[in-house]
């Protein structure tokens, strides 16, 4: 008998850098996460609204969490890294050395973070100027993005920031910068956050008009004069310092880095979905949205024409899947408001007590404890009389409106758990509308989704989830990897390496459905009820500040 001798399996790293961890998986060809590490960043925040880290300590992470999911693996099978981070701006001098983007002087603090909105009087500006580049941003730009970052730190740090300054960087460019000395960028990062075009570049009217002139002078050197397609491979691969930092073979294929929602996207919006009795089967991939929900949620929504949306950022041509134009949602606070909600409540601590005797996560005790109070009521309708509005950090998404604050209505002097439970309860359906109408916005303008994939830390909360399902009306599909985030950013170094002909091979072939929740009809006319309510709030809130600013 002949035995045929069976190819070696091929091994992708996926690197992602959160908001505050840095995480790495050891990818199969197949799509699963054969290893996974991860590792906390620190964030300072030496005012409000003030968010920094340091791309050393950043690095430092990338190389820990990699060499942990290789060890022991044959090089040879590892044929290619793809990074992907948070949208956060990374400043360096002529010399690559971190440049502090604080008064406080201190240069290992060089990235201001995507969720800083130090440069609010500065976007208002650029707004004001009603640019032809803000109609791929919904209309108006978001302070989280680059230009007004760029313009504070010019207005604020002139001296000892922006003279010095010799380059600035997306982080998930600076990532694959040190992974292989090419200062390339990525079209993603430039396209979404710093107003380039696909078929145009920059627009030297949009950077003079705004103030920053500097930039054109010496041909876009400081942001980026070379771009390439996300997972296309970078300079000659890994460079031998990076090769020995990473624990990685010297030489393997480097990719155009994504940001870190449009990785997620791309883990779970291609996947085959055959046999599951979805709405999007058969359909084109634009019948989707894929929801990467952590800290902040994201919303990406892909058209084969551009579909201008008000108050959601792109079009995009190109900056996730290639060929298709990218429409993205999101909200500022959605893990991080939960966060909030739950630790800051007087019943916290008795909470964690709870969950710890019961060997639960303090989610998943809460979730149980909603089940408990119920009683006949559907979980959901336990919030009849409590109602949130949940833009504690403002509306990213579709209202564009960061001086907008959070609301709760129907609070009582009730201070126990069941009332923990409740307000927990309520957040999540409040972050749930907010997604319906980001949704429906888009809708209007002209997409046509009937299905929600979702990623991210949220997506492993079954409340988090059905809410969205029900409250949506949607079905929601749930990656069979739950880190699709690093199987996207996996994916990018799979193409590099050549393995696979395109990124949409690399999807289909990577991404893998797990479960598939359905919406509740049944419970159809009470979440209208909501929406009506959740509509109303915002409606009350603009009321309020109508009145009080006339005083």
């Amino acid at each position: 008998m002949n035995s045929k001798k069976q190819a070696p399996v091929k091994y992708y790293v996926g690197i992602d850098v959160g908001s505050a961890s840095v995480r790495a998986a050891l990818v199969d060809e197949f799509g699963t996460v054969v290893a996974h590490a991860d590792q906390p960043i620190q964030i300072w925040e030496p005012q409000s609204d003030h968010y920094e880290q340091s791309s050393a300590d950043i690095w430092a992470a990338c190389c820990l969490v990699t060499k942990k999911v290789v060890c022991g693996v044959d090089a040879s099978q590892i044929r290619g890294v793809g990074f992907d981070a948070t949208c956060s701006l990374v400043v360096v001098d002529k010399q690559f050395q971190p440049l502090a983007v604080n008064c406080e002087g201190q240069n290992y603090r060089n990235v201001i973070m995507w969720m800083d909105h130090r440069a609010v009087s500065q976007v208002e500006r650029i707004n004001a100027t009603q640019h032809r580049v803000l109609s791929y941003v919904g209309g108006v730009m978001s302070v989280e993005m680059q230009p007004p970052k760029l313009l504070w730190i010019k207005e604020n740090l002139q001296e000892s920031c922006w003279e010095k300054a010799g380059y600035f960087f997306d982080l998930p460019d600076f990532l694959s910068w040190k992974a292989t000395g090419v200062t390339a960028r990525s079209l993603c990062t430039v396209v979404c956050k710093w107003t380039y075009t696909s078929d145009g570049g920059w627009d030297d009217s949009f950077w003079k008009i705004i103030g920053l002139e500097d930039l054109v002078k010496d041909k876009y050197e400081k942001i980026g004069n070379h771009i390439l397609s996300p997972g296309e491979s970078v300079g000659k691969g890994l460079m031998p310092e990076a090769a020995k930092d990473l624990g990685l073979p010297e030489g393997i294929a480097v990719a155009a880095s994504l940001i870190d929602a449009h990785a997620g996207g791309l883990g779970v919006i291609g996947a085959d979905v055959k046999g599951h009795n979805l709405p999007c089967e058969n359909q084109p991939i634009t019948s989707r949205v894929a929801m990467i929900c952590g800290t902040s949620s994201c919303h990406m929504g892909v058209s084969e024409t551009p579909i201008f949306v008000p108050g959601v950022w792109g079009p995009y041509f190109s900056a996730m899947v290639p060929g298709l134009w990218l429409n993205e949602g999101g909200q500022s606070a959605t893990g991080r408001l939960i966060e909030h909600v739950v630790r800051g409540h007087v019943a916290f601590p008795e909470l964690q007590s709870k969950a710890a005797a019961s060997a639960h996560s303090i989610y998943t005790y809460l979730n149980s404890h909603l089940d408990l109070i119920k009683k006949s009521l559907p979980v959901g309708f336990l919030t009849v009389d409590l109602h949130v509005w949940p833009d504690f950090h403002g509306n990213r998404s579709p209202l564009t409106d960061l001086t907008l604050k959070g609301m709760v209505v129907g609070l009582t002097l009730s201070r126990g758990l069941d009332e923990l439970a409740l307000i927990y309860l309520a957040t999540i359906q409040a972050i749930a509308l907010g997604t319906r109408h980001i949704l429906e916005t888009m809708q209007a303008a002209g997409h046509h989704i009937n299905t929600l994939f979702l990623c991210g830390g949220l997506s492993k909360n079954p409340l988090f989830v059905q809410m969205h399902a029900d409250i949506t009306g949607k079905p929601v599909v749930l990656s069979k990897e739950v880190e699709s985030v690093l199987v996207g950013a996996a994916i990018l170094g799979a193409c590099a390496s050549g393995d696979f002909a395109s990124i949409q091979e690399a999807m289909a072939k990577m991404g893998k459905i797990g479960r598939v929740v359905q919406p509740n009809h049944g419970h159809k006319r009470f979440y209208d009820k909501k929406y009506e309510v959740f509509l109303k709030l915002v409606e009350h809130q603009r009321e309020y500040r109508s009145i009080m600013n006339s005083f």
